[in-house]
């Protein structure tokens, strides 16, 4: 390593911490049940998201799913006081003193009926981002580095309409007409969730985090609305990255217009497709992943995903235990990747328990890259 230099450590893990992985079967879905478990300090659950993220230790990390509400900031503090900042199992504790979570679109009220089943519900799927309530399946990201809060830019309420060539346009129903309608194509947002564009600073430089979490590519019919959706969320960031005249129809929840102005980044999150694999338009991951700006030549790999699926090709990239690479940690070029790898112990190994399945901590795995930053 260069003197002068340090090695920072970037991850993302959908943790799924959200309602319905602690209901009982008469409680309703609200953001409360995740506060709850966070405030008890007995989820086991939890303790195991807690010991991954511990044994990985990153100094920056996205975690998707983790439900949002306008107490946000007290079920943070008490994942990091009651599970984060305690040791698991001969693992080291970890603290962040930083950390950034705000609204996304997930169940809040479109007003319309947006899954054409004759009710507009006002949750779920007519809601902006499918959800049971205003922030399931929301995001935070937790750094041991100062975050640039002046500096955020969020894009929770950019309209779809107004991404240039969009996919929202070609989706039909059976009769080959418009699958939305018009009033629906006025007021419909882009992301699910939100896009988020978090500089944080490290020593002399800053690092900004480019965080998402995507729609499935799934869950609709063969109109393909969730699969269009998904490509064009990817497709932001291949836009917001790009020359300002590519970018200049972007604007964020401010007002402020145009793409990326900035230097190192990191693009994070479950995106929720593969350029390989699943039922994803892969043009949207490829045209990412393909972008002059990003380093996607470092593919993190684990072992135990290549003994989870041992006759596919890609199995060492997966990370979702359904066979798949949906998670990415994608460094700027600028940045000089040193390590990177996939927390996912084969089936054989004493931690494996923490990963077996859903209910031990997540169907995802948490995905890290090392870089190093040069003074």
């Amino acid at each position: 390593m260069p003197v002068n230099s340090q090695s920072i450590r970037v991850a993302t893990f959908n943790v799924s911490m959200e309602a319905t992985n602690y209901m009982e079967p008469s409680q309703a879905a609200t953001a409360d049940v995740l506060s709850k478990h966070l405030l008890s300090s007995r989820s086991q659950q939890i303790s195991h998201i807690a010991e991954v993220i511990q044994r990985v230790q990153p100094d920056i990390i996205l975690l998707n799913e983790f439900d949002y509400s306008e107490q946000s900031n007290k079920a943070v503090m008490a994942f990091r006081r009651n599970y984060l900042n305690s040791a698991k199992n001969g693992a080291p504790s970890i603290d962040y003193p930083y950390f950034y979570s705000a609204p996304v679109n997930t169940g809040i009220d479109s007003g319309l009926d947006l899954d054409r089943d004759g009710i507009a519900s006002g949750t779920k799927g007519d809601a902006f981002g499918f959800g049971l309530f205003p922030g399931h399946y929301g995001m935070v990201v937790l750094s041991k580095y100062p975050i640039q809060f002046d500096n955020i830019r969020s894009f929770q309420h950019f309209l779809w309409k107004d991404m240039p060539n969009n996919l929202m346009a070609s989706i039909k129903d059976e009769n080959g007409r418009s699958y939305y309608t018009q009033q629906a194509q006025q007021i419909l947002r882009l992301s699910s969730k939100s896009h988020w564009d978090i500089p944080i600073k490290i020593g002399n430089h800053t690092i900004h985090i480019l965080a998402s979490h995507p729609t499935p590519p799934v869950f609709d019919g063969p109109e393909n609305r969730n699969g269009k959706r998904n490509h064009d969320e990817i497709r932001f960031w291949t836009d917001y990255l790009s020359t300002s005249e590519k970018s200049a129809y972007i604007y964020d929840d401010t007002g402020k217009r145009g793409g990326f102005n900035g230097k190192h980044f990191v693009i994070a999150g479950d995106l929720n497709a593969s350029p390989d694999e699943g039922d994803g338009i892969k043009n949207g991951i490829k045209g990412l992943l393909a972008h002059p700006l990003v380093n996607a030549l470092v593919v993190p790999k684990s072992a135990g995903g290549q003994r989870h699926t041992p006759d596919n090709q890609y199995a060492a990239t997966h990370t979702a235990d359904w066979a798949m690479r949906a998670d990415y940690v994608l460094p700027s070029k600028t940045l000089n990747v040193t390590t990177s790898g996939i927390f996912w112990p084969k089936s054989d190994e004493p931690l494996f328990g923490l990963i077996k399945d859903r209910k031990s901590s997540s169907d995802h795995r948490l995905v890290w890259v090392d870089i190093e930053m040069a003074d």
